[in-house]
Order: structure tokens, then sequence, then C-alpha cells
């Protein structure tokens, strides 16, 4: 196996399938990538747009092309020496009549080949779902959708089905005979006797049609997060694990996949043994390669990935964090906190936001796997005499807080393994459940880290294994999708895998973690940008610069909402949209103003505010605070939609554009930063379709938007240096240019990229903290790169991105011994001899913001 230079990721759907991709080739080869890096591939519902939901995962997907089309498109790819890396869900399948395994099991309960491929419990507290699933399919409570004859029988080439509108359900083989003599109208709902009777028929299926929102409090089957269409695998078990991979393992034995990204790693029974065994997998189809892996693996503060786990890395939201954090003014925190507390009237401490979410969650969407987990801890409990007074009431409580202040998605002690990482998260856990001082008792606290953390009992191993999937999605759903919503310090710190708590750190930091990837996982991805982002990589970089100036920014906000005042509307008796939506609503308006955005173009101007409108609704609902996607308040919604169209059409939008082109240049200065960090840090640079341009996108399904790679090919073609672009930077050549050439210097010497020691470069003088240097070396060569950091502070009004050699003042590098000769910028192709002792900045970047220097001699 070569490990990836550097991967692009494709979304592939039906409007852009394997020869879309097939087509995109030339361009990727050219541009420098060595592998493309797809979503799933696997056959999915109709329509879906990302791959995410399989149903059948013995086929390929027909709507992108099928077996036919993969293996045209691998050709193609192969022609152009890329590889190719796949994304693949071993967590979660759809339900749904698509799904055949799901199907078998609805028809045949318990007797079902496939009943342990689901993560179902079958024997639930409910006597109504013992030995049946809960369908909670209906959009009204099952005796009203009966009455209104929504539920009726209707024949089908394998037998007589349920059918409630456009959704079809099998009935059990000892049924149909009845069926076949009594004839569907018998069971008609327009009179008693036919209502009675199809309820009969009903309650002998093997599963239970329910209203939706029994969902939360009655589900007896593991749900992808709360997605009431999504069911779990237990991909633990051998049958399972072979009968899900079996087509990938086909296709990556035929050599026509080079590596794999597994999709929420942390949703398993076991994510290490997974691993390892895929590995293993793998490793025996084609011994003559190793595989490359990778995870998606949020990692929490302080939080390790274990080396024992067979993978190369995480998909990159780590660096992602951490080069984010790198280019924010740490010392702006309590400023930006205290602002947004006094003008939101919500906490200015993140962790204030995300522990009531997480109870809050764990209430309205897990409710039913909570009891599970409760009865678990129970049922241990009750092993013990000393330990059989603990009540379920009284597990709850402790449990609750236990997860609402655990500091990772999950913990992974086993019957086999007690991993080092569980004792701090555990105890961090336990500290704040007892600062909390709620109605959970300490002492049971006490107990439950000690059963979930030593799972040395089968009973133990049960809870804590339902533990460990119940903790995961919950600090998903709490936290990215409701807490990041709620909580609006600074929005470029809100994204997936962050650590929202910390709004910036100091390079020393940056390189500490830098060095140790390059000790433990050297092969990890580090992406930028990704299709679940909830800010565009140069949306994030644009927002970072208001952490440069707290003071004005604090100015500016209460201009705006005193400016706005008269377009707030009302709804419930309170203002709407809430101070604190309005703050985010501003945020969001001047991260993602476009660079080329003209006061005259009234179409572009449309489309940015109808893409504005469509986050702002999304924003809304994910918060939960004044409306949701389960309880719309119309009368707020309309009310945060006319605001937004009232204020773009005033003059305040011009105040937008004003800031905007005062915080842009230093804004697309970090984007630049951060694209030249990704190229040349530890690890495997990560490209998300389309960011070699500006991305401003939003979140989905903003940044899935089609992108024209046409339009990026002639830039490549015009083959000008980021020097030569830097007057025109609006239009994001600049930053592919960069890319084009970083990328290039990668595929020259991989090794020095891949496998180079890691050192920082000391940086003295007036601006030595907005600057971040390092060099990577092997015997044989040697690479410095240069990147600025808070830019704004030494950018001048009229300057573009072109940072003023002047503005350095003092600042230099101080060069070490061993780092001598002749070394050429790939950015510029300048080249300047360099020897030990203190180096300039200003004579580093006379040409150029940045620089990547490569040593010529050797």
């Amino acid at each position: 196996m070569t490990v990836p230079r550097a991967t692009m990721r494709l979304q592939l759907h039906k409007g852009f399938g394997f020869d879309d991709a097939a087509y995109v080739a030339p361009y990727m080869a050219r541009l420098g990538i060595s592998h493309v890096y797809c979503s799933p591939i696997l056959t999915a519902r109709a329509g879906s747009m990302h791959g995410y939901d399989a149903t059948d995962p013995t086929r390929i997907n027909p709507e992108l092309g099928g077996e036919a089309g993969f293996r045209r498109m691998v050709a193609t790819l192969r022609d152009n020496r890329v590889g190719l890396i796949v994304d693949i869900v071993p967590n979660h399948m759809a339900i749904g009549s698509a799904n055949a395994w799901w199907q078998d099991v609805l028809r045949h309960g318990l007797s079902s080949r496939y009943a342990d491929f689901f993560d179902i419990g079958w024997h639930p507290d409910n006597p109504l779902l013992d030995g049946k699933l809960l369908l909670p399919v209906l959009g009204r409570q099952y005796g009203n959708a009966l009455t209104a004859g929504e539920i009726t029988l209707q024949a089908a080439p394998e037998g007589w089905q349920v059918r409630y509108f456009s959704q079809a359900f099998p009935i059990a083989p000892a049924d149909q005979s009845e069926v076949d003599a009594l004839g569907p109208d018998a069971y008609a709902t327009s009179t008693d006797v036919g209502r009675a009777r199809l309820h009969r028929l009903l309650q002998r299926q093997h599963y239970r049609l329910a209203w939706w929102r029994t969902a939360p409090e009655e589900i007896n089957w593991r749900r992808f997060f709360d997605i009431n269409e999504l069911v779990g695998m237990r991909v633990e078990l051998p049958t399972v694990f072979e009968a899900t991979h079996a087509l990938l393992f086909r296709l990556y034995k035929e050599g026509l996949i080079d590596g794999m990204r597994v999709d929420h790693v942390d949703g398993l029974a076991d994510p290490g043994g997974y691993c390892r065994r895929l590995h293993a997998r793998l490793t025996e189809l084609a011994p003559d390669r190793m595989p490359y892996l990778v995870i998606e693996k949020i990692l929490g503060r302080h939080e390790t990935l274990a080396c024992d786990w067979c993978v190369d890395g995480t998909s990159g939201y780590d660096f992602m964090d951490t080069v984010s954090a790198v280019q924010h003014d740490a010392a702006a925190q309590p400023a930006l906190e205290a602002l947004w507390a006094t003008l939101s009237g919500r906490p200015g401490n993140f962790q204030q936001e995300a522990v009531p979410a997480k109870r809050e969650t764990l209430d309205r969407s897990f409710a039913a796997q909570l009891e599970a987990t409760v009865g678990a801890l129970h049922a241990v409990a009750l092993q013990h005499p000393e330990t059989q007074d603990a009540s379920r009431t009284a597990l709850r409580r402790a449990l609750i807080e236990l997860l609402a202040h655990f500091p990772t998605y999950r913990s992974y002690a086993t019957a086999d393994a007690r991993p080092d990482t569980d004792a701090p998260m555990f105890a961090q856990a336990l500290d704040g459940a007892l600062r909390a001082r709620g109605l959970a008792d300490p002492w049971l606290l006490s107990l439950l880290v000690d059963w979930l953390s030593i799972p040395d009992t089968p009973a133990r191993q049960i809870a804590a294994r339902r533990f460990q999937q119940l903790s995961a999605p919950v600090a998903a759903k709490a936290v990215e999708d409701t807490a990041f919503y709620r909580y609006g310090r600074l929005l470029s710190r809100n994204d997936v895998g962050f650590d929202a708590a910390r709004l910036g750190i100091e390079p020393a930091e940056f390189h500490q973690l830098c060095a140790a990837r390059r000790d433990r996982f050297p092969d990890a991805m580090l992406a930028t940008a990704t299709h679940d982002h909830k800010r565009g990589e140069d949306v994030r970089a644009r927002l970072a610069v208001l952490s440069e100036i707290p003071d004005e920014w604090a100015a500016t906000l209460r201009r705006w909402m005193a400016m706005n005042a008269p377009h707030r509307g009302s709804a419930d008796g309170q203002p709407a949209p809430s101070p604190g939506d309005e703050i985010m609503l501003y945020q969001t308006l001047l991260g993602a103003w476009p660079t080329t955005l003209q006061s005259d173009d009234h179409a572009a101007r449309a489309k940015f505010v109808e893409r504005i409108a469509s986050w702002q609704e999304k924003a809304l609902h994910e918060a939960k605070l004044r409306t949701s996607w389960t309880s719309r308040n119309e009368s707020y919604e309309t009310a945060a939609r006319d605001f937004l169209g009232a204020i773009m059409r005033s003059g305040f939008s011009a105040e937008v554009g004003r800031l905007s082109d005062r915080i842009g240049p230093a804004g697309a200065v970090n984007g630049l930063a951060q694209v030249l960090l990704k190229l040349t840090v530890p690890g495997v640079p990560d490209f998300y379709q389309g960011t070699e341009f500006w991305d401003q996108t939003l979140v989905d399904p903003d940044n899935r938007r089609p992108v024209d790679f046409a339009q990026r090919l002639r830039a490549l073609d015009d083959a000008a240096s980021p020097v030569d672009l830097a007057a025109s930077w609006r239009d994001g050549r600049v930053k592919q240019a960069i890319i084009a050439r970083g990328l290039d210097a990668r595929r020259r010497d991989p090794t020095l990229f891949m496998r180079g020691d890691y050192r920082p470069l000391l940086v003295e003088g007036q601006h030595a903290a907005h600057v971040i240097a390092f060099v990577r070396r092997t015997p044989d060569a040697m690479m410095i790169a240069v990147a600025p950091r808070l830019p704004l502070a030494v950018l001048q009004a009229g300057d573009g991105i072109l940072i003023p050699p002047t503005a350095w003042r003092d600042t230099a590098l101080c060069v070490p011994d061993g780092i001598t000769g002749r070394f050429a910028d790939v950015l510029t192709g300048v080249s300047r001899i360099l020897s030990p002792g203190h180096l300039p900045v200003a004579d580093l970047l006379t040409d150029f913001s940045l620089a990547l220097l490569i040593r010529q001699d050797r």
C-alpha cells in the first residue's frame, strides 16, 4: 500500500455518480491528489444524497452507476494514477421495504435468519412489545389512524401486506391464509367488525405500528442517533460482520479499493475490536499490501486515539479543531464570553449550555435507551446484598448526571480490556456530577463508575455496552446538534469535533499536537472541511479575525442590534428573533458574505439571502429553544425570516459589507495559512470537493451544492503563481495555486512530508505571536513552513492579502544549527541561502504572506 499523499472527498449521489467522478479524475491528478475519498457506494435509499442510509450492502448503488459504473470509474482513476478510499457504514442501515433483511425480520420475527443482525431488544418491559419491534411510523396515534382508515391491507407478489400510505409491512406467513380466506374487505375499517379484525391481525404481527412521537420513550431497537429510519447493526457478531462487508471485501481483494474510512466508529459495541478485525480481514484478503484505514472519531480534550486499533488515525476532525484554535486569539475569550452573556442572556461558559443540553437530549430523544441502560445497571445492583437497595429511580438519577458530565463520546472498557484512557474520563464525569449538587446520590455515582469502568462480569458487560452506545449519540445530539446552535460567543469555534469551550490555543500547543501526530499517527487524515461541517473552512477563518478585535466587535454588535430593533418582531410575547439568534445571524452573514458580491448584483444578493434563510431555519430548529423540528413554532420562524429579509433590504447590509471588507483580507490570509499548514504538518491532507477556491458554505445541504470543476480546471490551466494572483485574491484562485504547488512538492518528495521529523522554530520579536514556523526533515531533505497567525495586526488597509515586509519589524526566526543551504520557496520561486542564526521574517515574506521553503542542495 502507498499511503495517500493527499485525498479529495467527493459526495456521490444520483446527480453526481461514478461517471461524473471519473470525469473529474484528470483534474484531481493535475492538482496533485493521489486518492479519491468518496462517500458510501453501497445501495442506499432511493434518492439518497449522501449514502449513509444503506438498504442493501450486497450491491453497489445502481443510482450511482452500479458495479459496471464503479469499475469504469476505478479504471479511469487508475489511468490517472489516482487511488480510491471508500467510506463504509458498519453502524447502521436504513429500514423500509427496500431493505430485504429488515423486511424478513418484520415477516418472521425472532425466527428470521436476520433477527440478530439488528440491535433489537426483543423483550422490553412493555408487554405489547414482547417479541416485537416498535415501528413509530404513524402520523397520529395508532387508534386514530386505524379508525381513519389509514391502515389497510393490500396484495403484493410476496403476499398480503399492511399499507400505511406509501409504506408497506409484510404479514406473517401464519396469517396469510386467513386473509386469503376472508379477503381484504373483511378488514375494512369502515365497520366496527372490520376494524376489530384488522386490529387483531396487527396485534399478531412481529411488529407494532405506533405514532412517531412514541419513539423516544418506547423504541426497542438502537437507532443511529435519534433517526427513526436508521437501525443499528450488530457487526460485533461474525455472521453480521461478514454479511455486511462481503462486497467490500471482494472489491478490496480485486484491488479496486485501496483503503476505507469507517463512519461513526463510536456507535459500535466494540470499536477497537471491530477495527482490528477489519484490518486483519483485509490483510488476509490481500497479504501483499497493507490496508489504509481511518476512522470517524471525535476526540475530546486530552483524549488520544488508542494505538492498538490497527488504524492509521482519524478522518481529521481533531486537526480541523487544532488549526482553527491556533488562528483564534485565546486572550479574547473572557471579553467575548462576557459580551455574549450580556447581550444574549445565555450562559457565557459553553459547558453551562452543553450539560443541560445533554439532560434534555436524554429526556427528549433517548428515554427508551436510557431506561434500557438503567435496567442493565439495576440487574447488576440486584446481584449483591450491599447494592440491592439501589432503586431504578436512584440509578436513573445517577446515570443521567454521569452522562451529562461525561467529557468524551464514550468509554472503551470491555471484558478483556481496561484502557488507561477510561479512568480520567470517568474521573472528570464523576467530579462534574458531584459538583452539580443535583439529586444523584454520591455513593451511587461512585458505584456506577466502578461498574462501568470495570465490566468484569456478564451483567456489568451488558451495562457497560449499553452505556457506551448511549453516551456517544447523546454527546453528538446534545453538543453538535443542540448546544452549538445555542452558544454564539464566536461561531467559528462551533463545529464538528471542536472543543467549543476553548476559543484558542497558542502556537506551542499547536506544535506539540503536530509532533504527537508525527509520532503516533503520521498517516492520519487532516481535514479542514467535511460534508458534515457547520461552516465552511473560510467562513471560520474570517470569523476568527473577530477574536483579534473584541472591543470593536462588541461596539459593532451593539450598534447593529440597536439599528435593527425596528425590524424585530415578536412571538409568544417575546422578541423574535431572540437576542442570541440575532447575534448568530449577524456572524453568519459576516462570515459567509461572498468575497465577490457586488452591491448592484441583485440576483446574487437574493441567492445569498436564500442560503442564509435556509441556514437560519435549520439553526432555529436544532437549537430547540423557541421552535424545533418536532414542535414547530410557525410565528417565531416567520418573524425570524421576516427580520432577515427586512435587515437585508435596509442600510444594514452595507454595514455588513463594509466590515466584511475590513476583515476579509485577514480572513483570507487565515484561509491560506490553514491550507499551508494542512499541506505541511504530519498527516495526509484531505480536501473537500470544491474547497480549492474559497469555501464560504454553511451547514448541509449548503455544503453539498454542485461544484464547478470545469471552472477549477481552467484556473489550474493558467498555472499562475500565488504572487500573481494575490491582487485578485477575491476569486479564490490564489488558494488553489497554493494547494497545487504544495501538493507538487509533496509529490516530488513524499518521504519528507509524510515521514520527516517535525521541529518547531522559535520566533522572537515584536510580532512573534503572529507567526507559526517549523521545519520538517529527513537525512536527505529539508522543508520549512512559515505562516502568519492573527494577521490583522500586521495587515494594512489597501494591501489586500500581502503583508508588507515593514510590518514584521524586528520579528525573526531563530534558525538552529544544521539548517543551512540553498532553499527555494515553492510558492514564489525565489531562492535564498539560509544559515543558523536570526532570520528576519520580513526577508522570508518579502513577496508573499506565506512561505514553503524546500532545500535544493543535498
